[in-house]
């Protein structure tokens, strides 16, 4: 019987993924990806969220252009936009989404593809206006999807000493 290790191995074992190998990614997989993320928690079971595939190279590459860190999808064979109806969740929409965003990215990751997140918030209106979104849909990220072209090291990571606290803030926590 599994003490549940691998499970935690695997999601360590997801990384940024910046370089894609130029092979397209089948429909069928996208719409496994997006089928799991429909099963992120969101607040008041809101699930506030809508899910924007993009195909089109054109629109990669616009969407790539928006600011120097969004680059990765220039290469990436698809974008997936995940977007937010702040009317739907008015307290929580931004971490509901975020929750649908980390389902895409472990799904892609559960089935040998990779991602990154693009951030998108400081570019709202832009990616609105690329996207022909209503107002109330708030693009919260952009993920650049496709097979894996580069295997990143592990980036180095807090240690647990520095971040946990026990009861209250400032007490940290160091089990015996």
């Amino acid at each position: 019987m599994s003490d549940g290790c691998d499970h935690l191995r695997f999601l360590i074992s997801r990384r940024s993924i910046r370089k894609f190998k130029d092979r397209p990614v089948s429909d069928e997989l996208i719409l496994k990806i997006l089928d799991a993320a429909r099963f992120a928690p969101s607040a008041k079971n809101s699930q506030p969220w809508e899910f924007i595939v993009v195909k089109d190279d054109l629109l990669k590459e616009r969407l790539g252009r928006i600011h120097r860190h969004a680059s990765p999808l220039l290469g990436a064979p698809l974008a997936i936009v995940v977007v937010c109806d702040r009317e739907a969740s008015p307290t929580s929409y931004l971490v509901d989404c975020a929750n649908a965003v980390m389902y895409v990215m472990l799904a892609a990751h559960a089935l040998g593809l990779g991602t990154v997140w693009i951030q998108s918030l400081r570019n709202v209106e832009k990616v609105q206006e690329l996207l022909e979104l209503p107002e109330r849909l708030i693009p919260v990220a952009i993920l650049a999807v496709g097979w894996p072209d580069e295997s990143p090291n592990p980036k180095k990571r807090k240690e647990l000493r520095e971040i946990v606290h026990l009861d209250r803030y400032g007490r940290y926590w160091a089990p015996t």
